[in-house]
């Protein structure tokens, strides 16, 4: 069974998401809430996870599993999303509008994964 370009779009983006973890770990850091620890350790497993669940959303074999994992690690995030709304520090100069809308945009993300199951 071919794979549809739309999961492969879906594996690229969380495959680019998780490569700038690596390269940009200071940034993603910043907009971690205070009560996380170990925040560089979490920004470098959060990246390899969506390297490695974007790659397998490319196999029909691990696909499920990689679906349930994107799912997972969206709901993992949006303490962070909150955060960056209610934390000058970690809002990094972008608009409290953008911001609140990154809540309903990250519902959309975990339905377009849903949409796979």
């Amino acid at each position: 069974m071919e794979t549809p370009w739309h999961l492969i779009f879906m594996a690229g983006l969380y495959i680019l998401a998780g490569i700038l973890h690596f390269l940009y770990p200071s940034m993603y850091e910043r907009i971690m809430p205070g009560w996380i620890p170990q925040k560089k350790l979490v920004v470098y497993l959060s990246g390899f996870m969506e390297i490695v669940l974007g790659l397998a959303l490319l196999f029909i074999e691990s696909r499920t599993v990689a679906l349930y994992g994107i799912i997972a690690l969206l709901i993992l995030f949006l303490p962070v999303h909150t955060h960056m709304i209610s934390n000058e520090n970690a809002r990094m100069g972008i608009p409290s509008w953008i911001l609140l809308l990154r809540i309903p945009f990250q519902g959309l993300l975990i339905y377009w994964a849903y949409m796979y199951l």
